[in-house]
């Protein structure tokens, strides 16, 4: 991910926020890292296709080192061929490459699709629940997969 990829990654939100009935992109109320996505994130992939950016993932590592999959976001035309699953991939080697216990995430209560990617790979739902408080009115649902034991071992 580049800072150069703002304005694609601008539209895919753009475009992912639009198949949902009030989700609303607010770029500088409420996204303002699409301005300068690699300056504003730890670290952050992109699908580019067709010379643009059309997926994006990131990470943040907690400081328990609990690394913090974000920013999943993928154009409903690359959807159904793999590439959500390869997004997540990537965050999940890097975590392993860091030695992280554990990946979590916190996803829209309406991104169903995601759901199901997040489940195949491993996570599981832990119950806990958050609203946003956004214009989008957003819920979400936390997920956590385990990596470690805390001593290294998987």
């Amino acid at each position: 991910m580049e800072d150069r990829d703002g304005p694609d990654l601008v539209r895919l939100l753009g475009g992912v926020f639009a198949e949902y009935p009030g989700c609303v992109l607010d770029v500088d109320a409420e996204e303002p890292w699409l301005r300068a996505p690699a300056s504003s994130l730890e670290r952050g992939w992109v699908v580019e296709h067709e010379g643009h950016a059309r997926g994006c993932i990131a990470l943040t590592t907690r400081g328990d080192g609990v690394v913090m999959l974000r920013k999943c976001y993928l154009d409903a035309r690359l959807r159904g061929r793999g590439w959500g699953r390869r997004l997540v991939e990537e965050v999940l080697a890097a975590a392993r490459a860091a030695g992280a216990p554990a990946v979590e995430l916190w996803t829209d209560t309406r991104f169903v699709t995601a759901h199901r990617v997040y489940e195949r790979l491993g996570f599981q739902p832990t119950g806990a629940r958050r609203a946003l408080d956004d214009l989008s009115d957003t819920e979400e649902w936390h997920y956590a997969l385990r990596l470690s034991d805390g001593d290294g071992e998987a």
